[in-house]
């Protein structure tokens, strides 16, 4: 195994993370997108209206995307553990 197939293993478990997280950043900036224009709108400077939504937010769309990430994952560590034969070389 050389330094090309480390960067590699570490490029996809990024781009892994990086999918993965993806819809609950998505959720989390649309979320605090619109409580920020209903705060600047309605100038309620409440530290908790802009908290509370986002985990509300955030819990719901790892309920709505939580079988499409624990695939992804899967998949991801099922191809690293079968071909672990090829990066003890």
């Amino acid at each position: 195994m050389n330094e090309s197939d480390v960067l590699k293993i570490a490029q996809e478990a990024i781009r892994t993370i990086l999918i993965v997280s993806a819809p609950m950043l998505g959720f989390s900036l649309i979320v605090g997108l619109v409580v920020s224009i209903f705060q600047a709108v309605t100038q309620i400077q409440e530290a908790t209206l802009a908290f509370v939504p986002k985990i509300i937010a955030v819990l719901l769309s790892i309920i709505i995307f939580g079988p499409w990430i624990l695939k992804v994952v899967t998949e991801f560590t099922t191809k690293l553990l079968t071909n672990v034969n090829l990066y003890i070389k």
